[in-house]
């Protein structure tokens, strides 16, 4: 199994997590959020933080319907996934990202962050979420 270090990114309109892996592609840990309306600057620091990190693949949440479907959203994620890849230079995954924010609310739930707080992590752990499936699944074999 190769061993290198992802970065995901859970877009968002306003506030955009990022998350990352060790090394060892085992554990996903949550590195901040950008808060950023204007894709091509957001783009840009998203690079920067690619760039500090050492990040050697970029995992982008894709969207989807519940159906499966893909509407503006994930047409946007898509598109904006295209920016990414020419301003980082990096491969670049798009991961069905169904259920995550739900799963982000329901951990945040359990651990109790509330108010403010809430509001600041919500995004990085979604964004931790959409790059530990990707680890999950790539350790099972399911994805490359």
């Amino acid at each position: 199994n190769i061993v290198m270090i992802i970065m995901s990114v859970d877009l968002g309109k306003v506030r955009t997590g990022l998350a990352v892996c060790d090394k060892s592609g085992f554990l996903a840990s949550p590195v901040g959020v950008i808060t950023e309306r204007n894709p091509e600057v957001l783009a840009d620091k998203i690079a920067e933080k690619a760039k500090e990190l050492k990040a050697e693949r970029i995992v982008l949440g894709l969207p989807k319907n519940m159906d499966g479907s893909e509407g503006d959203s994930a047409k946007n994620a898509r598109s904006f996934g295209e920016l990414l890849k020419q301003k980082t230079g990096l491969e670049l995954i798009m991961q069905d990202e169904r259920g995550t924010t739900m799963t982000a609310h329901r951990y945040l739930n359990e651990t109790n962050t509330r108010g403010k707080k809430r509001k600041n992590v919500v995004d990085e752990v979604a964004a931790t979420i959409i790059l530990q499936d990707y680890l999950d699944k790539r350790k099972s074999g399911l994805s490359k």
